[in-house]
């Protein structure tokens, strides 16, 4: 059915805990990712049945796997924790997929673990379709994410703020592999534990790494350029992860643990949406920034391997750290480009993008409706003075337009055709998103015991590029009422 390894743990026994997940009582599928399976080389019918499902939810051990707690510390908001790792999680193993790359299995909310922290360890069913609900969404809009293989209700009430109905998400990433890891790894282990991880992940995740002429700095290297990847896509899509802690970094590079995160309605760099983000440490604008941070932990963790002399480890470490900024601003002058429609990333992008958002900002644009927006007023016969991005009746500043005229001037006069831009605008700018108020609506149905409307959002988001006629809905921004007192929860 499931024919998994348990390399990570045996290779890293310091790094996990053999556990066993909690049993529940009548496991039944919420929610199954048939094409998720398929790609996996699963069998989506078998994994459905009774007896796939009672190994979804942790109530069934695949033959000859060695379910574990990953250990990890982190930085949680800037502060140091020593000891997190998986308090309500299971790594059930690794996969080998049919094109032979390794991909971690998981269960979260399945009960109980060492690392709980007085927690339950249980999930309920709202957070669980939550974290399926983006990372799906993700998935469509090719950003760098773990997967959700399935959602399983445990027939269970788990109490909150009420009781609410337990549930098990299936997650498969390239890895758990954190920053937090490596923090938990020098401090249990020293350098000679995180030489080992650090191998272990060159030759899983960035073996183009090992050609440098260092090849730990080259490792370090290859994760600030995966994290800036990462990050520029993440907000190109107005998203917010909303706990970019430490353990929440993977060294792989795909987005992971989407609990308190969401996609900004009105553009506002400070937006934040986590209920317990009270400074704003993980607003929209300060999310790149908060990246170096955590890759600078990382650093830390693996001076020892870049060099013998400390003195010239931390400054081989700090120029790779830095250095992110400047592959940030690559990656996102070039998505950037790509959404205004330049075949090229032009020499005035950043002025050109920042200009726009000035103007986005002074407006209170909807971000996602904006960029949509605009392929629309370059394939109108007129300026886009006439075709305003806002149409909730609002009046267009004169900012606006003017920055609408000069944009279509300037691409024209890069040779770009108007049609052909806004056709590869289409591609790359989504109608529908996971929209805050319709998420909000779909998961309180879910727990209410429909998951019509879930399973609509799902559908709706697997093809977030083309505008489908009876969406509108879908594709609409929420009230500003809802807007102004909209919060995420960490689900815990």
């Amino acid at each position: 059915m499931m024919a998994l390894g348990h390399r990570f743990a045996d290779e890293f026994p310091e790094l996990c805990l053999p556990w066993n997940a909690a049993q529940v009582p009548e496991p039944s599928l919420a929610i199954f990712n048939d094409n998720l399976a398929t790609e996996l080389g699963l069998d989506p019918g078998r994994l459905s049945g009774p007896e796939g499902v009672g190994v979804l939810a942790g109530n069934l051990v695949p033959e000859g796997a060695t379910p574990v707690a990953l250990g990890y510390a982190g930085h949680q908001f800037g502060n140091y924790s020593p000891r997190l790792g998986d308090g309500r999680a299971l790594l059930l193993g690794e996969l080998t997929k049919p094109d032979g790359r390794l991909v971690d299995i998981h269960l979260k909310g399945s009960g109980r673990t060492p690392f709980a922290r007085g927690g339950d360890g249980k999930a309920t069913l709202g957070p669980m379709l939550r974290e399926y609900i983006v990372s799906e969404a993700m998935c469509s809009m090719s950003v760098p994410t773990t997967r959700s293989l399935s959602v399983v209700m445990t027939g269970e009430g788990v109490y909150r703020d009420g009781i609410e109905p337990g549930a098990v998400l299936t997650r498969v990433a390239a890895s758990h592999i954190r920053v937090g890891t490596f923090e938990y790894a020098i401090r249990l282990g020293g350098e000679d534990l995180v030489r080992r991880l650090a191998d272990h992940c060159i030759e899983r995740h960035h073996p183009d790494s090992d050609d440098s002429s260092n090849r730990y700095l080259g490792l370090l290297s290859a994760v600030v350029d995966a994290q800036a990847v990462l990050i520029a896509k993440w907000m190109s899509l107005g998203f917010i992860h909303g706990v970019m802690n430490t353990d929440n970094m993977t060294i792989s590079g795909e987005g992971i643990d989407y609990g308190p995160c969401a996609f900004m309605d009105a553009y506002d760099p400070s937006t934040v949406f986590s209920s317990i983000d009270h400074g704003g440490r993980y607003s929209y604008g300060n999310q790149a920034r908060v990246a170096t941070w955590n890759l600078a932990r990382l650093a830390e963790t693996m001076l020892g391997l870049f060099s013998d002399d400390t003195e010239a480890a931390v400054e081989m470490a700090t120029e790779t750290v830095n250095g992110f900024v400047d592959r940030f601003a690559q990656h996102w002058n070039a998505l950037m480009a790509a959404k205004l429609g330049f075949a090229e990333v032009p020499t005035n992008c950043e002025e050109l993008v920042s200009n726009l958002l000035t103007a986005m900002h002074k407006d209170r644009l909807d971000w996602t409706r904006a960029f949509r927006s605009l392929s629309g007023t370059l394939r109108a016969d007129s300026p886009g003075v006439s075709d305003p991005i806002a149409d909730d009746g609002s009046e267009q500043s004169a900012e606006l337009s003017e920055w609408i005229s000069r944009w279509r001037a300037q691409l024209s006069d890069s040779g770009v055709d108007h049609q052909d831009a806004a056709t590869r605008m289409d591609s790359v700018n989504p109608v529908y998103i996971p929209r805050n108020h319709i998420v909000h609506d779909v998961l309180q149905d879910a727990t209410a015991g429909s998951l019509t409307g879930f399973e609509e959002l799902i559908e709706v988001l697997s093809d977030p590029f083309t505008e489908r006629p009876g969406l509108e809905r879908f594709a609409a921004g929420s009230s500003a009422q809802f807007a102004a007192s909209f919060q995420t929860f960490c689900g815990t």
